[in-house]
């Protein structure tokens, strides 16, 4: 017969405590870096100068801009598209955002055409840009909740991209 040595059982339990808070760590380590590979941008910062203010954004590992910011104060993602010409909400994201539906709009989407409605967004923030009153369609269909960020915004700001990163750019009045 042998006799149970005192303590190894703790240290056993302690052994795959701190494997299991090991594992734990480096899921959540991966979850935010593969995060970050898709939105670069979690906390764009802005640069203000004499009469401007500008958001500089990384593209992401397939080239495409994607970033945080408010709309109406609630917080999106938003997914930069020259070539939507008006800013796109998922359904579901206006529902909780309680966006009025206007007139019904025929929309050509990737998926294929559907219907949508017009809308408005109060108060649109890209950092410390601030539109206002800016025309935007919601588009039921749409997966996920970014927001594709549309002409119907984007021809209120200058933009430029080079080397992976593009600059948007508000002229100020003073």
């Amino acid at each position: 017969m042998s006799e149970a040595q005192p303590g190894r059982g703790l240290g056993k339990a302690m052994m795959i405590g701190a494997w299991l808070a090991g594992i734990g760590l480096a899921t959540h380590f991966f979850g935010l870096w593969e995060q970050r590979q898709h939105n670069p941008n979690v906390q764009p910062q802005s640069l203000h100068g004499d009469g401007f203010v500008e958001l500089r954004l990384l593209s992401n590992r397939q080239g495409h801009y994607v970033f945080d910011g408010l709309i109406d104060g609630t917080p999106a993602t938003f997914l930069l598209d020259t070539g939507a010409s008006a800013v796109a909400v998922p359904e579901t994201l206006a529902q909780r955002l309680q966006l009025k539906r206007g007139a019904p709009v025929d929309l050509d989407t990737a998926n294929g055409r559907t219907q949508g409605w017009r809308t408005r967004l109060q108060r649109l923030e890209l950092g410390d840009i601030l539109l206002h009153d800016v025309p935007a369609l919601i588009a039921p269909g749409m997966d996920g909740n970014e927001v594709l960020l549309g002409m119907s915004a984007l021809k209120q700001l200058e933009f430029s991209q080079r080397d992976g990163t593009l600059v948007l750019r508000q002229n100020i009045s003073p």
